[in-house]
């Protein structure tokens, strides 16, 4: 159930970092010249992926304080999301 849960977070969190890539928020658009240049074109999405398998693994092998700490961190992009969408930022 764990992993599931996981998963499912994954799917939104992936969501609300598309749709703050495509904002074309300021701040947004400064984050992406700074680390495009180290991580590339999609490196944040390859950073969101590396979390969710590692949040993955990690739930599988029993790790419910993984889990407790994926729950917290999708809250907080759901509110950064909210923040920059809504023009609060």
């Amino acid at each position: 159930m764990a992993v599931v849960l996981c998963f499912l977070l994954g799917i939104a969190n992936f969501a609300m970092h598309k749709a703050v890539i495509d904002s074309s928020h300021p701040f947004v658009e400064d984050t992406k010249l700074y680390f495009g240049r180290y991580l590339g074109k999609s490196g944040s999405y390859v950073f969101e992926f590396l979390l969710l398998l590692g949040a993955m693994i990690f739930a599988n092998l029993g790790s419910t304080i993984i889990v407790v700490f994926y729950v917290l961190y999708s809250l907080l992009n759901m509110l950064a999301a909210w923040l920059l969408l809504s023009g609060r930022v």
